[in-house]
């Protein structure tokens, strides 16, 4: 989503402060709000003027009675919009009767104002490739060992023998992957492996925050440091004092907070926004990242990342590994409450390896969760997964007839290459902004990031290839 877009997220709550307090919360996010006091006046703010504006639905209260009608009904009119719970006292039995009912995403309350910004970001922002479901099944869900993590590639099985060796230590680490492939559980896979395993584990995304709160989240503030600022707060590097730090997207960090970060960890010492003195802190960093750290990165916080970096291969790029996987993935999610035991047929795994997984091992579990949430038989088979066989017959070769890319997306997805998808999950086609970005990123992979050479085979001249590059926001990393 552009920045200069305008986004409303339509908030059903009776009452009239909680409403009030979400939205002063969503706007520092830049989101503006529509408010409803109950399902009744929902219709009419879709249809409304700002209706094409909203881009998230945000359930206030989650009354077991009326939630499912309500969730199910929002879904039928705008079949590819976030809809976002929250409810007192939650349970995965909650959850999983809101999931069911078609939620996005569900949240427990007291929700402190970071996470449910985190939670609109993951759901409404187009930039991160889930496509699927908000990584619900991921917080059901224990962390794993790093011995426990699912994968016989070879450029995998090398990923996690430098993390393995890294848990060791108590030096920073930068993990590199795409989007969904996993960095956020070798992360804490390293932290429960390190002698740190005992102590906090501590999250940030780096992309959730704003500029303008980001040093508050991360080093804390006194009392009266900014306007708003009514109480003293500790930072993230306070909280994961003798733990793990873990930030993810370190790539979107301010200039300043960089250079910041790169003092906190070469003196141990953390100074509160509007703070004169300081508190002593023993961090362990973990970064992650899914592009190239770009040129103007602090150069003192990239020499310290650098020293050891696990590179995460994408899930296409290891395609044998999806039978395993998906075994794997199915039997964790089965086996929380209100969801029963299930198997997967050869088929439905033949349907998922031909598939090239933009959203990597976050959008593969997030599926399987969703057709074990919907399955009525006793295993899984090809027809559960109906959008991503429709999906896999258009990757790879865009132009040509249906039944020759069937073939050819087969063969590009067992052997483990690219594609490009054309189709969203919920069966409509992709903006051809991102079916465009998607090729020309294609096209600087296959030729090794000769531009020229990629203007050339695009029928393009070298300066409209770097104005798209500019416009799509696309970091080549020369």
């Amino acid at each position: 989503m552009r920045a200069d877009t305008v986004r409303f997220l339509l908030l059903i709550d009776a009452d009239p402060a909680e409403r009030r307090v979400v939205a002063a919360t969503a706007a520092r996010a830049g989101w503006n709000t529509l408010g409803s006091p109950s399902g009744e006046q929902v219709q009419e703010l879709l249809g409304g003027p700002n209706g094409h504006e909203i881009r998230a639905v945000l359930v206030g209260r989650w009354d077991i009675q009326t939630g499912p009608a309500l969730v199910r009904a929002l879904r039928a009119d705008r079949p590819g919009l976030p809809i976002i719970v929250l409810a007192e006292g939650g349970s995965v039995g909650q959850a999983v009767e809101a999931m069911r009912a078609g939620a996005s995403d569900f949240l427990v309350r007291p929700v402190a104002p970071e996470r449910l910004l985190d939670a609109l970001a993951a759901n409404a922002d187009r930039r991160r490739a889930s496509g699927e479901l908000a990584p619900l099944s991921e917080k059901m869900a224990p962390s794993l060992a790093l011995e426990e993590l699912v994968g016989g590639a070879p450029d995998f099985r090398a990923a996690l023998a430098v993390a393995a060796k890294a848990a060791r230590s108590r030096l920073p680490l930068l993990i590199v992957g795409e989007a969904g492939s996993g960095k956020e559980t070798i992360s804490r896979a390293v932290h429960e492996a390190s002698p740190r395993a005992r102590s906090a584990f501590v999250a940030l995304d780096c992309r959730a925050v704003p500029a303008n709160i980001v040093d508050s989240e991360l080093f804390g503030h006194v009392a009266g440091a900014f306007p708003g600022a009514f109480a003293e707060r500790v930072g993230k590097l306070v909280e994961a004092d003798g733990g793990t730090l873990l930030l993810d997207e370190i790539g979107d960090l301010p200039a300043a907070t960089q250079a910041a970060l790169d003092r906190v960890l070469a003196t141990g010492e953390v100074r509160p926004v509007g703070c004169n003195g300081s508190n002593s802190v023993d961090v362990r960093l973990i970064a992650t990242t899914s592009r190239p750290l770009p040129d103007s990165f602090d150069a003192g916080l990239a020499e310290r990342l650098s020293g050891t970096v696990v590179v995460v291969p994408a899930l296409r790029e290891r395609s044998g590994d999806i039978p395993a996987l998906a075994r794997h993935l199915l039997a964790r999610h089965t086996g929380q409450p209100g969801i029963r035991p299930l198997s997967i047929g050869e088929d439905a795994l033949q349907v998922l390896m031909r598939y090239g997984w933009p959203g990597n091992v976050r959008q593969l579990s997030n599926v399987l969760f969703r057709a074990a949430l919907q399955c009525q038989g006793s295993a899984l088979t090809a027809d559960d997964f109906p959008h991503i066989a429709l999906q896999s017959r258009f990757t790879n070769r865009v132009g040509d007839n249906a039944g020759d890319i069937g073939s050819a997306a087969t063969s590009a997805a067992l052997a483990g290459g690219q594609s490009i998808t054309l189709w969203q999950a919920d069966g409509h086609l992709r903006s051809l902004e991102e079916i465009e970005g998607d090729l020309i990123r294609l096209a600087i992979g296959h030729y090794r990031g000769k531009m020229t050479e990629v203007a050339r085979r695009l029928g393009i001249g070298r300066s409209t290839l770097y104005r798209k590059l500019a416009e799509l926001g696309i970091d080549t990393g020369a």
